[in-house]
């Protein structure tokens, strides 16, 4: 993937850029594998607004993607490269040899032709193909890794993101996250080798509001411009200061920026050997 800058004809295209889509080889998705994408715009079961500044945005359907890749032994060819509205980076369309197509998170270098499988053994080094931790060799990077068993990935499946294995404990797997916590998963859960692709996604700058609105992603306002009523650092004359606060708090009086909101005794703690950077 690469980013495309246009010319500074107006204001929202002076800083913007675009993706480029130079990778997509199949622009319609494939009809079999695509669900209607309700809309919750952030309300839950009540109507009530649970997550904040989500709504609108462009219709779009939504892929089913398979974290399993469960087909164990069967090579699977990749005969589309396209494009995921849902996620950053970018959806491989794979064909079986017993004719069932599925998508997966494509990595960094998989090209149109390439042949991936999965296995419960020891399985060739390449990327794209998924095995159990405890077949991949040490220092080399993965994604899509599972916490359980049989559940399918959970963890490393946003653009451009990649774990490293560095080791193993008797019946579990030191993996390296990219956050830099360094975390004991059980040897059989399985793990994608390579990259995620589209690294790129990260350096696109939106330029203007109302391509953020077409994410879905409505307007934040500061809580120093509302009422008093409405949130701690709300009234005052102008553009005040939150008051006598010992720091800032979020809209619903808790303390924010830098207060960590891990439980200290959560149950998997015991399994995290260092914890993540701040």
């Amino acid at each position: 993937m690469t980013i495309k800058n246009y010319k500074p004809n107006h204001s929202g295209r002076r800083e913007a850029s675009v993706d480029a889509f130079d990778d997509i080889t199949k622009v319609e998705p494939e009809k079999s594998l695509v669900r209607m994408l309700k809309r919750h715009s952030g309300r839950n079961n009540q109507g009530k607004i649970t997550v904040r500044h989500q709504g609108g945005g462009v219709k779009k359907y939504y892929r089913v993607v398979d974290f399993k890749q469960a087909k164990l032994e069967m090579p699977g060819t990749v005969i589309a490269i396209e494009y995921d509205p849902n996620r950053g980076p970018r959806v491989a369309l794979v064909q079986y040899t017993d004719g069932v197509k599925a998508y997966i998170i494509a990595p960094i270098d998989l090209k149109v032709g390439d042949v991936v499988m999965s296995s419960d053994k020891a399985i060739e080094a390449k990327s794209g193909n998924r095995t159990q931790l405890q077949f991949i060799p040490v220092g080399l990077f993965i994604y899509n890794i599972e916490l359980t068993p049989g559940k399918g990935g959970q963890l490393v499946r946003g653009a451009g993101l990649s774990a490293q294995l560095v080791g193993f404990d008797g019946n579990y797997a030191q993996v390296k996250l990219p956050s830099g916590e360094i975390r004991s998963i059980l040897k059989q859960c399985c793990a994608n080798i390579g990259v995620v692709g589209n690294p790129d996604r990260s350096l696109i700058r939106w330029g203007k509001a109302g391509r953020t609105r077409l994410r879905g992603i409505k307007p934040t306002v500061k809580g120093k411009n509302m009422n008093p009523v409405d949130h701690p650092h709300g009234g005052g004359e102008g553009h005040s200061p939150i008051g006598q606060k010992r720091g800032p708090q979020t809209i619903y009086g808790k303390t924010a920026m830098g207060v960590r909101t891990r439980q200290p005794d959560k149950w998997s703690n015991k399994f995290i050997i260092k914890k993540r950077k701040k």
